[in-house]
């Protein structure tokens, strides 16, 4: 989604970030909450290089260091004990960077134990229980040494002390504000670098992720180290770790330009030039004057590399107008009047208790910047989807346009195999049927007897039968048409004495779906010269047919695989017997006859003869051929 039209980008731009600024200035106006004000001690006598004077708290100390002699704060309050002996306690909003509590001459809180509570960003409040036996009726003394190591002023701030239920409300608004809210914008920092991180190792053409990554990581780091006290072996690592900001506002740079520009400038090495001063210091200073540096070169470069992050995306916003672009500009336009805000309050120009917003801001620009991402994610997503789906309508029409293809040339090489399988009908027709008919007519015109005649005239008829029930539907079940042939064969032997036996084995002949007609004419009539050969020419009494599928029981020629098997066989005088009669004279063109139809339809026909008998089998191809193989002889 983006914004049409450079003054409309121009005019949403300015006004977002007048409506962020203006957020932003109620938001900073707005107070911390504190515990009810009669339980504030105000007014204290300030006790420094031996002077003594009256000040009104919160008060800001004009030194930057007091470790070798800190002031001491002293003040009065009024101790009754009720019967139910509420325990009192002390709260201290704020101060920096750490204080000694003492009621009445007692230590009761010393936040230099806990390092994490002197830290200026982080804004911490404490609170501790005052000891009953600590606390007298009547007035009471509170004293506060406050330690300062810089590099800003000592400050304290109104110094609560009452009964615990009436400060702890306060107390743990401001942990969880201040703390648990921090803590928790850490812990999503932390998983979002870890997916960033995630995203650039399987796209590592994306610098742009792998920059955030680091920059997050750092913050995280920062978030997390504890500024020790005094000189320790790890003090200079530890100050090092807390004083980040110029690397990560650097690094939040260059994922910026990657991001939006898809490029960094030339002179982007410089930005890095505040980081590497204070690593310097922190190797060779001590932390002591690596917090000055920090502060006088770490704390403006941020400020300054901000600005130009904010540059590069009002670019971006203005020239595109994107969703993303405009966020991310008012994201940073809350880090940079946070960081505004910071330095006055740094400065003292302003107070409003002692509270810094530019680090717990950054926390609120990587939201925006995972809003964004997870924005920009969401729209490759959708693009992925709409691409997708635009594929399946392209391949839809496509298929759509393949089938009608496929189905137009279905129709036509149906055609054509109807002109093919009509034109073999007629030439079987006239080859069979019109030969007997020729035979009829010349028989008639030279008188012949009417048994001649009525043989020819019969076998006119069976021809005509072989063809009209080879055009019928079997469904590719060629045992159907061997039903009607069977009785034919049965009649046809039996006028000779022969008796036919019918054996089929029990998975019977294949299916063959792509069963023509003219597969049908030419195994018939195959069979049919094998009966005749059997009938007139071998002196059998027994003709056995046998028919099946896959190897043939007590077959010693080669299996066959996958296909059927059709076994004619009779119990004559073999075929070399015939061939050496006095005249066999059709009987060798007969034989190539059968040969020949077989391999129109792509079977096989073997012929075993001998003194017993002569058996041929007929063995049929897995899937018979769509057009026949080889042309019929001459006649046949």
């Amino acid at each position: 989604m983006s914004i049409a039209g450079p003054w409309r980008r121009a005019g949403v731009f300015l006004l977002l970030q007048l409506l962020t600024l203006s957020a932003c200035l109620w938001l900073f106006t707005l107070s911390p909450p504190t515990p009810p004000s009669d339980y504030a001690i105000t007014s204290a006598t300030l006790v420094q290089d031996g002077h003594a004077q009256e000040v009104q708290l919160p008060y800001s100390l004009p030194s930057t260091f007091t470790m070798a002699d800190p002031p001491v704060f002293t003040a009065t309050f009024q101790y009754w004990p009720d019967a139910a002996a509420t325990p009192w306690s002390l709260m201290l909003p704020r101060f920096g960077n750490a204080v000694e509590v003492a009621i009445n001459g007692q230590v009761v809180l010393d936040t230099r134990l806990d390092p994490e509570a002197n830290r200026h960003l982080n804004n911490i409040s404490v609170m501790a229980v005052i000891p009953s036996a600590t606390l007298r009726a009547g007035d009471n003394t509170l004293s506060v040494r406050l330690f300062v190591w810089g590099p800003l002023r000592g400050y304290l701030d109104c110094v609560f002390v009452g009964p615990s239920s009436e400060l702890r409300p306060a107390f743990r608004t401001r942990s969880f504000l201040f703390t648990t809210l921090p803590l928790i914008f850490k812990a999503w920092q932390g998983i979002l670098a870890v997916i960033l991180a995630i995203m650039w190792l399987n796209r590592r053409h994306d610098v742009a992720y792998g920059v955030l990554a680091i920059a997050m990581v750092l913050g995280v780091v920062q978030g997390l180290t504890i500024t020790p006290l005094s000189g320790s072996p790890q003090s200079s690592l530890s100050v090092l770790l807390g004083a980040t900001t110029p690397l990560e506002t650097a690094l939040m740079f260059v994922f910026v330009s990657l991001f939006f520009r898809g490029r960094v400038p030339l002179w982007t090495p410089i930005l890095f030039l505040p980081a590497l001063a204070i690593v310097g210091f922190a190797i060779y200073g001590d932390p002591w004057l690596l917090r000055w540096v920090y502060a006088l070169f770490g704390v403006p470069a941020g400020g300054i590399m901000v600005c130009l992050c904010l540059g590069v995306v009002a670019q971006r916003a203005l020239r595109k107008g994107d969703a993303v672009s405009l966020s991310l500009s008012c994201a940073l336009t809350v880090v940079l009047a946070a960081w505004i805000y910071d330095m006055l309050v740094a400065a003292d120009f302003i107070h409003h208790g002692r509270i810094f917003l530019a680090r717990n801001s950054y926390s609120f620009l990587l939201v925006t910047i995972g809003a964004g991402l997870t924005w920009r994610f969401a729209h490759a997503l959708n693009e992925v989807d709409n691409f997708a789906h635009r594929m399946v309508e392209l391949v839809g029409e496509a298929e759509e346009k393949v089938r009608a293809s496929f189905a137009r040339e279905e129709e036509r090489s149906r055609a054509i195999a109807l002109a093919a399988e009509r034109a073999r009908l007629m030439r079987d027709l006239h080859d069979g049927l019109g030969g007997q008919l020729m035979s009829i007519v010349a028989l008639s015109e030279r008188g012949a007897e009417g048994e001649r005649i009525n043989q020819a005239a019969r076998a006119a008829l069976r021809e005509l039968r072989l063809v009209i029930e080879a055009m019928d539907d079997m469904g590719g079940d060629l045992l159907l048409a061997l039903g009607s042939w069977r009785e034919r064969a049965q009649a046809q032997l039996r006028s000779h004495g022969i008796r036919l036996d019918w054996q089929a084995e029990q998975q019977g002949l294949p299916i063959h779906p792509e069963l023509r007609p003219w597969h049908v004419i030419q195994i018939v009539r195959i069979l049919d010269e094998a009966i005749t050969n059997a009938a007139r020419h071998s002196g059998a009494t027994r003709v056995l047919v046998r028919l099946g599928s896959g190897t043939e029981p007590d077959d010693h020629a080669a299996p066959i695989v996958g296909g059927g098997w059709i076994r004619v066989s009779d119990n004559g005088r073999g075929l070399a017997t015939r061939l050496g009669a006095p005249t066999p004279p059709r009987q060798g063109r007969g034989l190539a006859n059968m040969r020949t139809r077989a391999a129109m339809c792509g079977a096989k026909l073997d012929i075993i003869s001998d003194a017993a008998g002569t058996s041929i089998r007929l063995a049929l191809p897995l899937t018979l051929p769509a057009a026949p193989l080889t042309e019929p002889l001459a006649g046949a």
